[in-house]
């Protein structure tokens, strides 16, 4: 009887972690990108319609040179993360519902580090192959990094994050994200760099 059990067991163990090791695999197939930059403001100015520094009033103008006589240039915007679960039970594997449970993320510009920060909430990604949305909640003094920079280069800056189109070229992120699964959470083992050119997983 004991070594009918301990066969059950060893098996049993055997069933478990052959499903751990492929929902980590699944996990690992997840893939992201940048897709587009909205809901942007410098210095609490919204620049939607926006394409040059002749676009902007005097006001604002006035507005944001005063920010940057105190050394300060505010940013906001929302970088929109496209990810994609390719596990929809094609391909030979199995449909594998994922929640995002944390995106702590570096935010680089024109190749600088910049600030750190993480998603508001948690996302489902859903195995289905479709894309979904993850909205990067960026607030951002580009001056404290860029502080060589004239207010005309800052304001050039923002135009090039924002990117023709909405498309940036200028910005990457560097994720570490832990995604929730049936068996625990699951860390990813180091930082995916993430563009907008190309999913990466």
């Amino acid at each position: 009887m004991r070594k009918y059990l301990y066969a059950v067991l060893v098996l049993a163990f055997t069933n478990i972690s052959c499903t751990v090791y492929q929902t980590a695999m699944n996990v690992s197939r997840l893939k992201f990108k940048l897709d587009k930059v909205d809901n942007y403001a410098v210095s609490g100015i919204p620049i939607e319609g926006k394409s040059s520094i002749r676009d902007f009033s005097a006001f604002e103008l006035l507005r944001i040179t005063g920010n940057i006589a105190k050394k300060t240039f505010p940013v906001s915007f929302i970088i929109n993360v496209s990810a994609k679960n390719p596990n929809d039970s094609t391909g030979g594997y199995p449909r594998t519902d994922i929640i995002l449970k944390s995106f702590p993320f570096k935010l680089y510009i024109d190749d600088k580090e910049t600030i750190e920060g993480n998603i508001d909430n948690s996302v489902a990604i859903p195995g289905t192959g479709e894309i979904v949305n993850i909205p990067v909640r960026i607030n951002i003094d580009l001056f404290k990094f860029f502080s060589d920079k004239d207010y005309k280069q800052l304001i050039n800056l923002v135009f090039a994050i924002a990117g023709s189109n909405g498309y940036s070229s200028t910005i990457k992120l560097y994720a570490h994200p832990t995604v929730t699964t049936p068996f625990g959470d699951i860390t990813y083992p180091g930082e995916l760099k993430i563009v907008s050119k190309e999913f990466t997983n």
